[in-house]
This record gives structure tokens, C-alpha cells and sequence, in this order.
């Protein structure tokens, strides 16, 4: 089992019309890094740029160790920052906002996935969601529509709508996990989940937003040969 653990701190965003606003860690979060190795880091993220992942360059930047997806002047296709590496069993977390012109954004994360159009950098596959009523579910991203959605309950008494917000996803075989502010909100077998494939970052067609992914930890879980 290998363990790649990326800690990251604040990052100044600016979008259109709006003043910039610096972001504070959420109160009570651990930022004590765990044990990881350079050859993890680099095969992740490295936290200064994006070495082992493609995107378009107009939209993805780095910045003090935080991913960055934004959409000045809005934007008529989804595109991601994919991953050149492809993953199987894995637990992936990280802090989120999602900030927008006119609406509130919308992203999320592609797990065991592939890109189908390279001019876009498009995606197929599972998509844990972000944005509106789909906060923590499982979406297929040109496979099928919605796998899990969450529960709107859940998704309404821990979500922070202009804030930075705790996300957690474990893929193990089948099963896929998702937590939300520590609430479960996906926990099932999916018996179409592909074996393996990249993992991407989202940034959706739509009105100009961005969205902020700082404080990433990521541990690979699968057995090495």
C-alpha cells in the first residue's frame, strides 16, 4: 500500500465583478501532513504545478499548492485537468468552493474515467458531483446520467454554500464512497464501475466560475505488483 499525502494552505481568488477574498482554513481541520515519499508526491501532485496531469492551459493554473479552475468569460463545454496516470483502488480528500457569476458553479471529481475528446480534454465516467442539488453524488459524466444521488436532507444540513467544503471519496473494487462534511452520502456497490482509469478535475459549461481545491490528501490503496 502506498501513501501520498499533499497538505496545502490559502490562496487569493478573484473573479469578475466580485472583490477578492482571502480563504482561512476551516476551524478544527488537522493540517499535520502524514508520512508520504517524493515519488509519491510527484506521482499525484506536487503541489507547484500540474506535472503529470493535462489541461487546458486557459482555465487550470497552480497557485501556493492550490488547483485552480476558472472561467473568466464562462465557457459552452466541460473540460478537466486529468490525470496522465490511471488509478484503481484509492481514497482521495480535499477541501472545495465553488464560486460563480450569476449562478453557483458547478464541478466535481471523475474517478476510474477517460477522455473521449482530447481537443476539449472532455471526460466519460463516474463523476463524484459538486454544485447545486448534486453535492455529493455520484454521477455518470457521459455514462448513464445519475448513479447515487444524495440525499437532499444531508446535502442541505451540512453544506456551506460560500464556503470551503470538506470532501471525501474512497473507491475500492465496486464500492464507492462519498462523505460531505463528514456525512455519508454515498456508500454502494456499483457493478458498472470500471476497473480502473484517470482522475479529473471538473470545470463546467456555463456563466464564468472558479473552483478552489486545496488541502488535497490522497492514498493509494491498490496492491502493488
Amino acid at each position: 500500500m502506498r501513501y501520498c499525502t499533499l497538505i496545502f494552505g490559502f490562496s487569493l481568488i478573484c473573479l469578475p465583478g466580485r472583490a477578492g477574498s482571502v480563504m482561512t482554513p476551516v476551524p478544527g481541520r488537522s493540517h499535520a501532513p502524514l508520512a508520504s515519499t517524493a515519488d509519491d508526491k510527484d506521482t499525484f501532485f506536487n503541489g507547484k504545478d500540474v506535472s503529470g496531469w493535462e489541461g487546458l492551459p486557459d482555465y487550470w493554473s497552480v497557485k501556493d499548492g492550490t488547483i485552480i479552475g476558472a472561467t473568466p468569460n464562462g465557457l459552452k463545454f466541460n473540460t478537466f485537468l486529468c490525470s496522465k496516470k490511471k488509478y484503481k483502488d484509492f481514497e482521495l480528500k480535499f477541501q472545495v468552493k465553488l464560486m460563480g457569476k450569476g449562478w453557483t458553479g458547478n464541478s466535481g471529481v471523475q474517478i476510474r474515467s477517460e477522455v473521449f475528446d482530447k481537443e476539449h480534454l472532455a471526460v466519460k465516467g463516474p463523476q463524484c458531483d459538486m454544485g447545486d442539488i448534486y453535492w455529493g453524488s455520484l454521477y455518470g459524466e457521459h455514462f448513464g446520467g445519475m448513479m447515487k444521488q444524495a440525499p437532499a436532507e444531508v446535502v442541505k444540513k451540512v453544506l456551506k454554500e460560500d464556503g470551503f467544503n470538506d470532501y471525501y471519496i474512497k473507491c475500492a473494487g465496486k464500492h464507492v464512497t462519498i462523505k460531505l462534511n463528514g456525512e455519508t452520502t454515498v456508500d454502494d456497490d456499483f457493478e458498472k464501475l470500471p476497473d480502473e482509469g484517470i482522475i479529473a478535475w471538473q470545470l463546467h459549461a456555463g456563466e464564468p466560475m472558479e473552483v478552489v481545491f486545496r488541502n488535497v490528501e490522497f492514498k493509494d490503496l491498490s496492491e502493488k505488483k
